[in-house]
């Protein structure tokens, strides 16, 4: 059985559980250039129940459907969140025997602008000489050659479900990222705060006040340790394997200079100095130790086997649509 579907057959199971739908944070590792100065990653969430009636309008799914995954980008067609499938989302195609077993950057390049070409061109256009355009709407499909990605999900009710469906399709749609105060953690936070109130903050210590995806993983974990009620599962999505480079680790802000290696003596000096400032220090280091997400999410999947989870998946996966 293949690693992806072992992986998209989890999320499902994640979902089904004893017949409810879940909201699923999707903490994603940091890769290439920019992953290296900010290793901060990206962080989305996965609507079992909810999906795209177009990348900026969400529906009810109807039955065999596989929900929807949605973020706030930066820059892409002046829109501050984008809804896509959630195959596409991971892999860049439409249906499960075209996912590749292993891919290099060239092969990734074509999957996501064929995947352009037939569903995104509103939102991307081709460039000027007929080719994919460059941009930041390559984030929108095939996240999961790019990077590791630790799935963290808690279950929804129908009832939630509509209300987020209400509230997002009559709210606006506009661009206002900021990547202080209104980037993509902040989205999955305010997301996830509309089924669960508080349960999604800010540390003002290890990220400065920064809302970062590490945090919001670490706080949704946290909340479902102190609300056994509520079913939670997590589980690991490996990026393809191939020659496209590999991710890196999710780190917070201040646990990203504790363990850069170019400013830990500056940042010693300092500290030395300002005796604040080293406790917060100490502090990152030791909470970014505390909170592992790829021990966290790796551990709990671990039992999912693929047999077990096409056994659980065919017994308990409730229908998809209106009034189950």
């Amino acid at each position: 059985m293949q690693k992806w579907f072992i992986v998209l057959v989890g999320l499902l199971v994640m979902a089904a559980g004893t017949a409810q739908a879940s909201v699923t944070l999707l903490l994603e590792e940091p890769f290439g250039n920019f992953g290296g100065l900010t290793p901060t990653g990206h962080a989305s969430i996965y609507l079992s129940r909810v999906c795209a009636a177009s990348p900026v309008s969400l529906r009810r799914c109807d039955a065999g459907e596989q929900g929807v995954v949605i973020s706030r980008y930066h820059r892409v067609s002046g829109y501050d969140w984008i809804a896509i499938p959630l195959l596409p989302y991971l892999y860049a195609v439409d249906r499960p025997d075209e996912v590749p077993d292993s891919v290099s950057a060239a092969q990734v390049a074509a999957l996501r602008d064929s995947y352009r070409r037939m569903n995104l061109e509103e939102l991307a256009p081709d460039a000027e000489d007929g080719r994919a355009p460059s941009g930041d709407w390559i984030q929108l499909v095939g996240a999961a050659y790019d990077r590791t990605i630790y799935a963290f999900g808690i279950e929804t009710t129908e009832q939630q479900d509509d209300e987020f469906i209400q509230k997002f399709n009559s709210g606006p749609n506009r661009r206002h990222f900021n990547i202080l105060f209104h980037n993509c953690a902040d989205f999955v936070r305010q997301a996830v705060d509309f089924y669960y109130p508080h349960s999604i903050h800010r540390s003002f210590i290890g990220d400065a006040g920064i809302m970062t995806p590490k945090q919001a993983a670490e706080c949704l974990v946290t909340y479902s340790k102190h609300h056994k009620d509520l079913q939670f599962s997590s589980f690991a999505i490996p990026q393809v394997s191939g020659s496209v480079p590999r991710s890196t680790a999710v780190r917070g802000v201040l646990e990203s200079f504790v363990k850069s290696k170019k400013y830990a003596v500056p940042l010693v000096s300092v500290a030395v100095l300002h005796p604040y400032l080293g406790g917060s220090l100490a502090f990152a280091w030791l909470d970014g130790s505390h909170f592992d997400p790829r021990k966290i999410a790796e551990s709990r999947s671990a039992a999912l086997q693929p047999a077990a989870i096409a056994e659980e998946l065919e017994s308990n996966r409730a229908p998809s649509g209106a009034g189950q």
